[in-house]
């Protein structure tokens, strides 16, 4: 008898390779089906770690869930329930483990509950926690008919006055309305109506009518300005926005609550009706009335600026800004602006030049001057590529060099003591040492005692500063560039018209030594230039250096030959600028 066939017993199959562990700070979550990792913590409102909520998995995950009350630089106070969404967790068993599906995936309970069929029953995304295995449907039916009912009990009182509403363009009541809203009302009983046109504060109109209780404007008032002066009166349909006392909504940062407002309910006094949104041009820049530095946004129409708003950079004013720097632009318009460079001929007076024959003449005029008998002024107001071009002129002569000090009230949100945008930029160039102004008296005494025959100044009134119109009278050469008229342009022998920071490119460095870039919203009126460019050309004339003649490749080289900057490109400040050491 024949020995049985035997077979190679065959090696088994590997084992697959564990999953590796998730990380501690991630939870897997599922948002319209697709799996993704999310952090478990994030920052609130105030910077510190708390629970991912599930409206912020959502963005996450590139998908928007729309709301009106939650406001990421606010406390949440989830009243809206524009947020409402579906969502399902893990169901467990009797053991509190989990019940799985018999391909072993988890089993997953939503929250529509059986016993009222139709009728979903959601969580507001922007206060629940993400938990392991939650499942969000954003852009489920029960999600949008949630949405539908929200959006029409909200409509109901809501007045129909879109085409004279000042948020029209930017109303989430409209947007949401037409993404999310039904396309019939079922209203048909009186609407309830409210105050119009409510004087809340000398810089501040409010709509009760459009108002949707969302509560930012309070929440930002007492949380963020720490003035506590708004709240909600009356009850049910006849709630109310007030302040504590009539006219008494009046902190310096009143105006941001209309920027938050996401209905036309709050309006500032300044741009009502003045221009529809959706004609503006919109241009990142910066506010120059104190050394913070925050980014704004400015809007304009035909070379008219008409207001700012703040931009986010949370690195220097969040979303924020002042209501005196919101309201300080009103001076780029006026029509007394320096629009024609001046000559001054001993027999004929001030005389209208054009540029050429202007520089020409400044030019001649410097190239002539004894080394040692030019001082220059140069305000911290001026762009950083401007005063670099200034130091560089001045180290042809060996001149004595300074900027004006400007000191007032700052306050612990985001106004700063320092009234000058660019004091280090100032600092940086060389222009002036560690403390602006103490060249000030010697440049006085050196003009006086007649070593100093030639100065020049851009943006200052000097006579304002120690140096008055009979010292000014001692000079040989006068140069001055400014934007308006003043004594010191008065008194000067050659006026160069300069322009407002927007209409012009260029940065400027703030009390933290953050260099930003702004860029050009308006044309200047006339034939007023930007500083850097006739400065430019004064250099090479003067000095016999060829800069470069576009801004970024000017800011490039003051980066390699100030140290401040080392390293520095324009390309790499990007929109919210890049810190240095000051």
């Amino acid at each position: 008898m024949s020995a049985p066939a035997t077979t190679e017993a065959k090696p088994a199959a590997p084992a697959a390779a564990p999953a590796p562990p998730l990380p501690s700070d991630k939870i897997k979550i599922k948002v319209d089906g697709r799996e993704i990792e999310v952090p478990k913590m994030m920052p609130n409102w105030q910077g510190k770690m708390e629970p991912t909520t599930m409206l912020q998995a959502c963005q996450l995950a590139a998908h928007e869930v729309p709301h009106y009350c939650y406001h990421p630089k606010l406390p949440v106070a989830g009243n809206c329930r524009m947020c409402l969404v579906e969502f399902g967790t893990p169901q467990m068993g009797p053991d509190r483990k989990p019940v799985l599906n018999e391909d072993g995936s988890p089993k997953i309970a939503k929250s529509v509950l059986p016993y009222e069929p139709g009728t979903p029953r959601g969580a507001i995304a922007c206060a629940t926690p993400i938990s392991p295995g939650m499942e969000i449907y954003p852009n489920s039916p029960a999600t949008k008919q949630m949405r539908e009912a929200v959006l029409e009990s909200l409509l109901i009182n809501h007045p129909l006055d879109c085409p004279i509403c000042d948020q029209a363009g930017e109303c989430k009541l409209q947007e949401y309305s037409v993404e999310h809203g039904q396309a019939q009302s079922r209203f048909v009983e009186a609407k309830v109506h409210k105050p119009k046109a409510v004087d809340l504060g000398p810089r501040i109109v409010l709509d009760d009518e459009r108002c949707i209780l969302c509560t930012r404007c309070i929440r930002f008032t007492k949380d963020i300005a720490g003035d506590d002066a708004l709240g909600i009166v009356n009850r049910g349909s006849y709630n109310t926005i007030a302040a504590w006392a009539e006219g008494k909504f009046d902190n310096n940062y009143t105006l941001n609550t209309v920027d938050i407002c996401p209905v036309g309910a709050l309006t500032s006094k300044d741009f009502r009706f003045q221009m529809r949104v959706w004609f503006m041009k919109e241009t990142k820049s910066l506010c120059t009335s104190c050394g913070t530095g925050c980014n704004i946004i400015v809007g304009s129409r035909e070379e008219k600026v008409y207001r700012y708003e703040p931009r986010q950079n949370d690195a220097v004013n969040s979303m924020w800004m002042c209501d005196s720097g919101r309201l300080n632009y009103k001076w780029i318009g006026r029509t007394d602006r320096l629009q024609k460079c001046g000559m001054r001929i001993a027999e004929r007076g001030m005389l209208e030049v054009a540029w050429p024959t202007a520089l020409k003449a400044v030019s001649a005029k410097l190239a002539s001057a004894p080394t040692g008998s030019v001082a220059v002024i140069a305000s911290a107001r001026q762009t950083t590529e401007e005063l670099f071009l200034l130091a560089k002129l001045a180290k042809r002569f060996n001149a004595l060099t300074d900027s004006v000090a400007r000191n007032g009230e700052g306050d612990k949100l985001l106004v700063n003591a320092d009234k000058n945008p660019n004091s280090n930029g100032a600092r940086l160039t060389g222009i002036a040492g560690p403390q602006l102004g103490v060249n000030l008296a010697k440049i006085a005494d050196g003009i006086r005692s007649g070593s100093i025959r030639t100065l020049i100044v851009f943006g200052e009134d000097v006579t304002k500063h120690g140096i008055g119109a009979d010292l000014l009278a001692k000079l040989d050469t006068l140069i001055v560039s400014d934007i308006l008229p003043n004594a010191t342009t008065a008194a000067a022998h050659f006026v160069l018209p300069g322009c407002a920071h927007v209409e012009k490119r260029g940065t400027f460095v703030n009390v933290k030594g953050r260099v930003q870039k702004f860029m050009k919203a308006v044309e200047a009126p006339g034939d007023a230039r930007p500083e850097w460019e006739f400065l430019h050309e004064l250099v090479h004339n003067v000095t016999g250096q060829n800069g470069f003649s576009t801004i970024e490749g000017l800011f490039n080289q003051m980066a390699r030959e100030v140290p401040g900057f080392a390293g520095l490109e324009w390309a790499k400040l990007g929109d919210t600028g890049v810190t240095v050491q000051i």
